[in-house]
């Protein structure tokens, strides 16, 4: 029996010796009973209870084990640290499990790459191991919890149930009355995440500090050299936004207490209109006058960010009146004749074509049907990011210029011949449209051929985004029911796309038919035959389910002793 283990946790749900035993239904389950307590008592001020209860979770086995599923069932999983180390083998998983233990941990350099930003410059991004990652995934059961119930009301940006949607909804809403504030302070924040200051997050955050010591001053290998970290948190691990969260909250509480609530009718502060909305560590805030927000909402602004070691940017930050327009988050925000239109900018517009254009580049000689499937998640992904603002003529414009984009490729491959004969060749005909640029593509389980065409934006379905609650709070009992709604929501939003897995979601009410644990939009969605295919079983929907991936490997693990695979019972 490993020592570090949580007694309760492990008499409740004993220790599987093999990755593939573990009931992740009893780990969800556990965890999610600590973190419901670890709220509760935020709520209460009760922080050495909170301290407690953080110790019990992060000493768990179904903690740790939570942890280790989180960095190996996401997108990084095959990225490895400086160490060179994946946990790919099942075995490995369950070994990762018992090593994350506090006692005699160091945190290992971060491995620094260099992202393109859309203005043509790079963002540092720090890799940490696999070891690391875990940890981190750890403690963050532990510190969700408290980040969410001391949030500001109208932070949006890495917390659990909320999106970029949800913040220009927000925006929408302050800013589309007729008595609406007119002016708005656009704020940066000169390199916020490298900036933080260390001392202030290791006073101020409710989680262990040796810890949070290790992993602000790792230090990070950039070509080769280690590097020294003084300041700011490692972009790229995954505690990281929560801990810069935690650094920006209280700015809201601020701009209350000084200006009031433009909520509340009788406030003799209302005719201030000051109001603020923050995406990470993009934020805005409303004003009824230039010179108020210059003269007292900047300042305050200000001082709040000196005592986390943050600054404003002085080229970036501005002051805008609503008829001019602003930027935010990709979007455009203006008003024209006294009404709010929220539109894609057009810096991200130019971005989305620029990014078309060269994968039209990259694939000059590929294949029409290759050159489609590497293009259609790109202009899924970018309209249904801007499907719920007013999109529609920006949609048609997008579809002329990738129709340009289509005719060049085209036309380049064939110098000599005519335009009509190249339109043949690589356009069709849908319903009443022509110009479709699409090809057969051969179907290898039918043996059939299947017309594949490129997606036109225009097709996307303007759709207005239900806004989250701004008290809602996914670690309260009270608000289960709403998230598990708005989970099942998003899925079937990801999926709408697909044939079966829509269907199936409905069907299991957004849950997994093995464990019983609701499908969430971080993991993807398998279909699993009940009766597979190689013993009689068929491809109709009362054959068929939804897994999440882990719940997939293990129905389909082989038993040590046998080469035959075990099929665990598949819940109702």
């Amino acid at each position: 029996m490993i020592s570090h283990l949580c007694n309760e946790d492990a008499v409740a749900s004993g220790v599987p010796d093999h990755w593939a035993d573990i009931d992740w239904s009893r780990v969800e389950e556990n965890v999610r009973r600590l973190q419901v307590r670890i709220a509760k008592a935020t709520r209460e001020r009760n922080w050495r209870k909170v301290k407690t209860l953080q110790r019990f979770l992060t000493r768990s086995f179904s903690g740790r084990a939570l942890a280790v599923r989180r960095v190996t069932e996401n997108r990084g999983k095959r990225t490895p640290g400086v160490d060179g180390v994946t946990w790919s083998r099942p075995i490995l998983k369950r070994w990762a499990v018992d090593d994350l233990g506090r006692h005699g941990y160091r945190a290992m350099p971060l491995r620094r790459v260099h992202i393109p930003k859309a203005n043509g410059k790079k963002r540092p991004l720090g890799i940490p191991t696999m070891r690391d990652r875990a940890m981190q995934a750890l403690h963050l059961l532990a510190l969700q919890p408290v980040a969410e119930t001391t949030a500001d009301r109208n932070s949006y940006g890495f917390r659990v149930g909320r999106s970029t949607q949800d913040a220009i909804e927000q925006v929408k809403n302050l800013l589309d009355k007729n008595g609406s504030a007119q002016w708005i302070l656009e704020a940066d924040i000169k390199g916020c995440f490298d900036a933080i200051d260390h001392d202030w997050l290791m006073e101020n955050v409710p989680m262990d500090k040796t810890l949070i010591r290790e992993w602000l001053k790792a230090g990070v290998v950039d070509m080769g050299r280690l590097k020294a970290t003084e300041a700011g948190t490692p972009q790229g691990g995954i505690i990281s936004p929560t801990l810069a969260n935690l650094a920006l909250d209280g700015l809201e509480a601020k701009l209350v207490e000084t200006f009031g609530s433009i909520t509340i009718k009788a406030n003799r502060h209302k005719h201030n209109k000051v109001s603020f909305v923050r995406y990470a560590d993009d934020f805005i805030i409303t004003g009824s006058s230039k010179e108020l927000l210059e003269d007292e909402v900047k300042p305050l602004v200000e001082k709040h960010l000196a005592d986390r070691g943050l600054v404003l940017s002085q080229e970036k930050t501005r002051i805008t009146h609503i008829d001019d327009g602003f930027d935010f988050l990709g979007w455009n925000v203006r008003k024209y004749k006294g009404k709010c239109l929220i539109q894609p900018s057009k810096k991200n517009v130019q971005a989305f074509l620029d990014k078309c254009r060269t994968l039209f580049k990259e694939n000059a000689a590929a294949t029409q049907q290759g050159l489609i499937w590497q293009i259609n998640p790109v202009i899924r992904g970018w309209t249904n990011y801007h499907k719920s603002v007013a999109a529609g003529q920006t949609f048609t414009y997008v579809d002329h210029a990738l129709w340009k984009l289509q005719w060049r490729w085209a036309k380049r491959r064939h110098p000599e011949k005519p335009a009509k004969w190249i339109m043949k060749r690589y356009f069709m005909t849908k319903g009443r449209r022509n110009w479709i640029f699409a090809a057969k593509d051969r179907n290898e389980k039918t043996g059939t051929d299947e017309v594949v065409s490129q997606l036109l934006a225009e097709d996307t379905k303007i759709r207005r985004h239900a806004k989250v609650r701004m008290d809602a709070n996914p670690f309260d009992p009270a608000w289960d029911a709403y998230f598990e709604r708005r989970q099942q929501e998003k899925l079937l939003e990801k999926y709408q796309h697909r044939k079966l897995e829509p269907t199936l979601i409905r069907r299991q009410r957004g849950q997994c038919a093995h464990c019983g644990l609701p499908l969430t939009i971080e993991e993807e969605v398998h279909v699993h035959h009940v009766i597979e295919r190689q013993h009689g079983g068929t491809d109709k929907m009362d054959n068929l389910v939804a897994l999440h991936p882990v719940c997939h490997r293990q129905i389909h693990r082989s038993d040590p002793q046998s080469d035959e695979p075990v099929l665990t019972p598949i819940r109702a």
